[in-house]
């Protein structure tokens, strides 16, 4: 039912958030916020944005299709799962597990959520430092949904599967096969780059490489071999991320969480604004309050250098009940 009235609570926002500012929509949200006795802090971000594009930015489409959710993997075994675990200290020669991303002015967060876990997992299981593109997942995959637009987690998890994905880095990067094509903009404030604006059309899809790149691009394809989700059980997740790297997550946006500077997030006051994809690394306690770990894709300016960190237990927003991984084919 939640998820029904994230959709419908969207649409009626998308219909007259077009010229509201969002830093005057915050403002009170802010003040409300710092002035609680609660487990997090608060601050503006999105200068010279809208409503309408902060929420163009959450991509997640809701609600997500059961009959194509991917198979369910439990582990047996879920003892010895300590008290704090991240994911950059058991892997620190997989170099992509830290990097922070940026989506920019699209709503492709279903796709960085996917690829940054594929990175991390091809590098866990394979050996093999690489950035998976987000710039090919998020133009070329047709089943996933709209590109910009939004989509579906789990989709992209089964494209890696069937159909592979090449490497590509940040933009501007020069980095792998097809580097992400739509420029980084600002998701705070103060920024250094320029505000995201309303959502840009989604790049046109391509089967080859960028100018320069010396491998073809069937050979620069990397494969999933089993692709799954894991149960809504917080031992479930934890063990999946110590024995397999960190995994894609999604969660309901409420209009407090774009505000977030630091602390264990929980939401507290504000509308639902949409779905977002992300990735989980790690979890902890903080204030004596179980977190998880995650990274965003609102670049490194974001947030805590580009993290968060969301109450862990209770299923807050959501976070612990779509959770998509996979293992990939071997090399």
């Amino acid at each position: 039912m939640m998820r029904f009235a994230v959709v419908f609570l969207v649409s009626v926002l998308a219909l007259t958030s077009a010229s509201i500012d969002f830093q005057e929509y915050s403002a009170e949200i802010i003040q409300r916020i710092n002035s609680m006795d609660t487990t997090w802090k608060a601050g503006p971000n999105f200068l010279g944005e809208t409503l309408e594009s902060v929420i163009a930015r959450l991509g997640v489409k809701y609600p997500l299709p059961v009959e194509k959710r991917l198979p369910l993997y439990f582990h047996e075994d879920v003892s010895d799962i300590p008290v704090t675990f991240d994911a950059r200290q058991k892997w620190p020669k997989c170099t992509t597990i830290s990097l922070i991303r940026d989506q920019a002015a699209c709503g492709s967060c279903w796709a960085f959520g996917a690829v940054e876990a594929m990175s991390d997992r091809e590098c866990i299981h394979n050996n093999i430092q690489v950035n998976i593109s987000a710039e090919e997942l998020n133009s070329c995959c047709k089943t996933c949904s709209l590109g910009c637009g939004g989509g579906f987690p789990n989709a992209a998890w089964e494209f890696w599967k069937t159909h592979g994905l090449v490497s590509g880095g940040l933009y501007n990067s020069k980095s792998g096969c097809q580097p992400y094509s739509i420029p980084g903009c600002d998701h705070y404030e103060p920024g250094h780059l320029k505000p995201c604006g309303p959502v840009v059309p989604t790049p046109p899809c391509h089967h080859t490489c960028r100018t320069g790149y010396n491998v073809t691009f069937d050979k620069d394809r990397h494969f999933g071999g089993r692709v799954y989700r894991i149960p809504s059980k917080v031992k479930q997740i934890q063990k999946e991320l110590m024995m397999n790297g960190p995994v894609e997550a999604d969660f309901t946006v409420y209009a407090d969480f774009p505000t977030y500077r630091s602390g264990v997030y929980q939401h507290k006051t504000g509308t639902a604004l949409g779905g977002h994809a992300v990735k989980i690394l790690g979890w902890g306690v903080e204030g004596g309050v179980d977190y998880w770990l995650v990274a965003n894709s609102w670049n490194p300016d974001w947030g805590d250098k580009g993290y968060f960190k969301i109450k862990r237990g209770d299923d807050e927003c959501g976070i612990e009940d779509d959770i998509n991984a996979g293992i990939p084919k071997k090399i």
